[in-house]
């Protein structure tokens, strides 16, 4: 089971792709996903123990310098966060909805962790900077006073970073809604 995340994100694709195999070469982590993002930014997330992890970021973060725009490590990462990222998670109904929308990658992870860890939701989706000018959002159900703790918490986790771009949450929404967003 996944219990410690780590992401950097550059501007460069290439600086990336040579970050990544740094990364993954000096510390004993698993590659989760390493990939181009919008508007030409490249992401790496990598998982193992936290100490791990750190060493393998530390790493990346030198060997990426300037090109190295964002960084996280989340120890302990709720276990719908990772399916939530890769659009795995089989959300079957649609109760009332949370949406929180964030200029950062990294905000949208850490955002993503904290509201599902603060109230009795179903991340829906975390995605990230695909196709989306390199912003992220997350998509989560539940009954509504769940959801408004949920997105209220997520929310506030990139208010001082000023990295939140909008929420909202929707009461009952149609049962067609559900299909656009997986």
């Amino acid at each position: 089971m996944i219990r410690t995340i780590g992401l950097i994100e550059l501007n460069s694709i290439a600086h990336g792709i040579q970050v990544a195999d740094e990364m993954i070469k000096s510390a004993e982590v698993d590659l989760l996903l390493a990939k181009t993002v919008c508007p030409g930014k490249y992401i790496i997330l990598i998982t193992g123990n936290v100490g791990a992890v750190q060493a393998a970021i530390n790493r990346g973060e030198a060997a990426g310098k300037e090109s190295v725009i964002n960084k996280l490590l989340v120890p302990n990462v709720h276990p719908q966060v990772i399916p939530a990222i890769n659009a795995a998670n089989n959300v079957e109904k649609l109760k009332d909805l949370g949406v929180l929308e964030f200029f950062s990658i990294a905000s949208a992870i850490i955002a993503a962790d904290a509201a599902v860890k603060s109230a009795n939701v179903d991340l829906i989706e975390v995605r990230l900077g695909v196709g989306i000018g390199g912003k992220a959002f997350i998509t989560l159900t539940g009954d509504i006073s769940s959801v408004n703790n949920a997105v209220t918490v997520g929310a506030n986790t990139a208010l001082e970073s000023g990295m939140l771009v909008n929420k909202a949450v929707i009461a009952a929404p149609r049962k067609e809604l559900l299909q656009s967003l997986l």
